[in-house]
């Protein structure tokens, strides 16, 4: 299995989140979870790749070349595909996972979660996606999804279909039971 984990290019000012990038990275290799992610060695995102490194586990890392070109790739990964663009290391991501693990990080990290939680609920795949609620990270924006919800612009099924817990091995073991909903339109 292969899980592609969304998360920070910093670090957060709370420890919590690095050592949430760390517990996940080990856990991965632990368990012989393959690794898909952003390609950089910065932030939580460096932090992850270099656990499950360290715990004998395989990274795949996909870096667009103008970050390559401002040396914030990642060169001692498993595997490092450098793409042209953005758009492309996101269909390539998604095209190696079987799965979406989203940790805290900023306005890249929930581009890349909306994304591809939009494509679930228009069926364009059928992988679950889980976000790790470090810390109640992701609580203003739970909240938010319920708001969405009440005022008619999100289908209560597609906000029940996020994983989202506190506990990453729920998580992981949720992944391997998910059902993905009727899509959208069907």
């Amino acid at each position: 299995m292969r899980v592609c984990v969304f998360c920070g290019s910093s670090p957060g000012k709370s420890p919590s989140y690095q050592d949430a990038a760390r517990e996940v990275g080990v856990t991965l290799a632990g368990r012989g979870i393959e690794l898909v992610y952003g390609g950089a060695r910065a932030g939580t995102m460096g932090v992850l790749a270099d656990a499950v490194l360290g715990a004998g586990g395989v990274v795949h890392g996909v870096i667009p070349q103008s970050l390559v070109d401002r040396e914030v790739a990642h060169t001692g990964l498993t595997s490092l595909k450098v793409v042209a663009n953005l758009h492309e290391r996101k269909a390539e991501m998604s095209a190696l996972a079987d799965a979406y693990l989203v940790l805290p990080g900023g306005a890249g990290t929930l581009e890349e979660f909306f994304e591809v939680w939009t494509w679930a609920q228009l069926g364009l795949h059928t992988k679950p996606i889980g976000l790790l609620d470090v810390g109640g990270y992701y609580q203003p924006m739970l909240r938010f999804f319920e708001n969405m919800s009440a005022e008619g612009f999100l289908v209560e099924t597609f906000r029940e279909m996020l994983i989202v817990t506190t506990d990453l091995a729920e998580a992981l073991d949720r992944f391997t039971e998910y059902h993905p909903p009727r899509t959208k339109w069907t």
